[in-house]
């Protein structure tokens, strides 16, 4: 059997980011547009849009015990790259609520399996080393932004209802990487000297950590529902629209890349708070700001901290709590904390008050939960030395 080149399996884990990033691309700004043109409730919104978040609370975690537990994690990813493209099909045929929703969840079920599982793998065999993650990571932002620019001229050209081609194109693409990611290394010297899961989960500062990572995703949750919505109550159209989801990307590509220099220079800890800060600010501007270009794209440059930077701080305090044989556990927990139970509840949260209240309310409120976020981590995360994650 042939040995598998380092190079190569980095490569594949690259296209792996690349499409699974252009799903995200597609489902953050079009999928809230999509359903709204089908004609659902704001309720409904909410819960469909939050769908793939909910799933992150809990799925991450089997998918990782079942990893641990099996050491198959290939024919896990596999089966969670076909499974996700299968499950998605349907939205190619319904187009009501309780179909959707089955799909949905059925779907996003095997796919929220594959991230954690590859976070750690490319981890693990780029050694921590925050430079190369950085540079690998990028091919995500690469895809999103393909993927939020193509899909908004292709939607404006012939409407929304060509979403769900888009979507099973993508997910085609990613089954295809899944099928080819490598196995991931094995590291057992480190286990036999790590603390007990429990024993890290009961250290403060992972504690604020996650209650941290909670509330930057709760403030989040009507950004990735509500945003789109909220830009075309305003009159943009949707290629503008995708043009301004692509700005907050690139900003997200800038900030991957320089966060070697970010990480020699600023603590964990003020990089951290510091994102919490501009989430507020940006909050605002998107709450206040809708009706002016300028203050939209400003905004949108402040994706570079609440997303970009806080995700890379985020990685570097994991790899420090968590590396080795709790890895994936750490990973899974992570996406659970944040992404899964703050995201979807943010989303639900937003969809049940967007009715009631305006957009610029709900943006408010969000900019309220980035504030509580940094005085707790302020508050309760302690000063630490310069250099988020191990690296050059």
């Amino acid at each position: 059997m042939r040995a598998e080149s380092p190079a190569g399996g980095v490569a594949v884990i690259g296209g792996f980011y690349f499409c699974y990033f252009a799903f995200n691309g597609l489902f953050s700004p079009y999928w809230g547009l999509y359903l709204a043109a089908l004609a659902l409730p704001a309720w409904q919104i909410g819960i469909l849009t939050s769908l793939t978040q909910v799933n992150r609370i809990y799925a991450p975690a089997i998918w990782g015990w079942l990893a641990d537990r099996s050491g198959r994690r290939r024919a896990i990813l596999r089966l969670a790259g076909i499974a996700g493209l299968i499950g998605f099909l349907p939205l190619l045929a319904v187009d009501s609520f309780w179909p959707m929703f089955v799909a949905v969840l059925f779907a996003s079920f095997f796919w929220s399996a594959a991230l954690p599982l590859v976070e750690s793998l490319a981890i693990a065999r780029l050694a921590g080393d925050s430079g190369r993650y950085a540079r690998l990571r990028v091919w995500g932002s690469i895809g999103f932004i393909a993927a939020s620019l193509g899909a908004g001229y292709w939607i404006e050209a012939s409407g929304v209802r060509v979403f769900p081609l888009a979507v099973v194109g993508t997910m085609a693409g990613l089954a295809v990487y899944c099928w080819r990611l490598p196995e991931s290394p094995v590291r057992r010297a480190v286990a036999a000297v790590q603390a007990g899961f429990g024993e890290i989960l009961h250290r403060r500062e992972v504690r604020v950590f996650f209650a941290g990572c909670f509330l930057m995703s709760l403030a989040h949750g009507p950004y990735y529902s509500f945003y789109s919505i909220h830009l075309a109550e305003h009159g943009l159209a949707q290629s503008t629209i995708g043009w301004l989801w692509t700005v907050g990307v690139l900003a997200e590509v800038g900030l991957f890349l320089a966060m070697p220099w970010l990480n020699v220079r600023l603590s964990p800890k003020a990089l951290f708070v510091g994102d919490f800060a501009i989430a507020v600010v940006r909050f605002l501007l998107i709450a206040f700001g809708a009706g002016s270009l300028p203050l939209l794209v400003i905004a949108q440059l402040g994706h570079a901290f609440t997303f970009a930077c806080h995700h890379a701080v985020a990685m570097g305090y994991l790899h420090r709590h968590f590396a080795g044989a709790h890895a994936a556990k750490g990973q899974a927990l992570y996406i659970a904390a944040s992404f899964g139970i703050g995201g979807s509840l943010g989303g639900v949260i937003a969809g049940f008050l967007w009715a009631d209240f305006s957009g610029s309310t709900v943006f408010a409120l969000a900019a309220s939960v980035s504030a509580l976020g940094g005085v707790l981590c302020f508050a309760g995360l302690p000063a630490t030395e310069r250099g988020g994650m191990t690296g050059r």
